[in-house]
């Protein structure tokens, strides 16, 4: 899909000023999910639900990122009525056949259902079609967006699945390469790879979706670098982070939430290619919690420190694909159930890619301010502020197969 980019360009001052005064008001709640939400998470439905009054809230739905917005609507108004709510579809989708979506944005009627709901879920597809059928070419926000920052600072709920998780931060990915290797070699382009979001969570944390699943906190890093940003949050699939209004941020769901702190991170221009050091990296399970504002970590229930004395692994931690699904995640759960100080992964293209011989090693250290949990009857895993160093690397070309 081919985007504007000048549209992008001209949202930004504007967009960033008016989500900074907004966020910091809001008395509502956060509901962003990683993406793949399944019908089945109860755990998530229901918070969502809750959030928005509980049994018969009314909860607005808006299919605008979607492709096919008419089926993905009624799939999510289905949804939220099978878990109580009383939800109903906000026509504003510029894939919405015979509609324009920027007119129904300024309807004043669909703006006042979205003012008086308890709650608005946002779902999949392309973030870039919400931030452009809601704001308008000058970066001003139309009816229905200035009704969803009035539900949200009234104490509503706003809830988002995959492109509606990338929206709730003041800086989005817009249009990036599909995989994440390319935006490490190249950095990220003002209009093109990212753009402004929403920033219903505020102008001080990136966030990212399909994290564990795609190896996205690789781009999460050059995107933070290049905006300024500390802290970056990343959810995984069929998962949940939930805001408060207190900024306290809760896991649920299927697995887990990531956390990239860059307080105390540097990086040397003077080399070349995309370097990173001192970063923290850590890794909420489900139940864990954690504030953006103190930087504090809460382990889940029936969590325990982990016992050095019955670590498993003992042999070096090297892995090959440190983007692949759930590595980065497996590394640390295991670099803490080890007797080991630090762990190894990277992270290559293919032979057939521009210059495959271009990589970048990523090393995960315990240090003094790291702290490890685990269930013992689950075998889940908290790993908090591994130190997390990157660094570009070469490898021969081309392979030979030894005879």
């Amino acid at each position: 899909m081919v985007k504007s980019v000048c549209c992008a360009l001209a949202l930004v001052v504007a967009s960033a000023g008016a989500a900074a005064a907004d966020a910091g008001a809001a008395r509502g709640s956060l509901v962003i999910i990683g993406g793949g939400l399944r019908v089945n998470n109860a755990e998530v439905w229901e918070k969502v639900v809750a959030l928005a009054g509980g049994k018969g809230a009314r909860i607005a739905v808006l299919p605008t990122a979607a492709e096919n917005p008419t089926k993905e609507g009624r799939l999510t108004v289905d949804a939220l009525n099978c878990y109580g709510a009383r939800a109903f579809v906000v026509p504003v989708a510029p894939r919405l056949a015979g509609a324009d979506a920027l007119k129904a944005a300024d309807d004043p009627a669909l703006a006042d259902a979205v003012r008086n709901a308890g709650g608005a879920f946002f779902t999949g597809g392309d973030q870039a079609r919400i931030t452009g059928a809601l704001r308008h070419l000058d970066g001003t926000n139309t009816a229905v967006l200035d009704a969803l920052w009035a539900l949200y600072r009234r104490g509503g709920v706003i809830a988002g699945t995959s492109a509606g998780a990338a929206i709730m931060s003041s800086t989005m990915f817009y249009d990036p390469p599909l995989d994440v290797m390319p935006v490490l070699k190249n950095g990220v382009v003002d209009g093109k790879d990212v753009a402004p979001g929403l920033g219903f969570i505020g102008t001080d944390v990136f966030v990212d979706q399909h994290l564990l699943a795609r190896g996205r906190f690789g781009r999460m890093l050059p995107a933070m670098l290049a905006k300024g940003y500390k802290l970056g949050l990343g959810i995984d699939e069929n998962t949940a982070a939930i805001v408060g209004p207190a900024r306290d941020v809760t896991v649920i769901g299927y697995r887990g939430a990531l956390v990239l702190d860059l307080a105390g991170a540097s990086t040397d221009k003077a080399k070349p290619g995309f370097n990173l050091s001192n970063a923290r990296i850590s890794y909420l399970d489900s139940g864990d919690r954690f504030n953006l504002a103190t930087r504090t970590y809460v382990p889940g229930p029936d969590k325990e420190p982990v016992d050095r004395k019955y670590v498993e692994h003992r042999a070096p931690i090297f892995y090959t694909d440190i983007l692949g699904n759930t590595a980065v995640a497996d590394l640390l759960e295991k670099l803490v159930d080890s007797d080991l100080q630090r762990a190894v992964g990277v992270a290559f293209e293919g032979p057939d890619s521009q210059s495959p011989e271009r990589g970048f090693e990523f090393t995960f250290t315990r240090v003094p301010d790291s702290a490890e949990y685990v269930t013992n009857r689950e075998d889940a895993y908290s790993v908090y502020r591994i130190r997390m160093d990157v660094r570009p690397v070469r490898v021969k070309q081309p392979f030979y197969t030894v005879e």
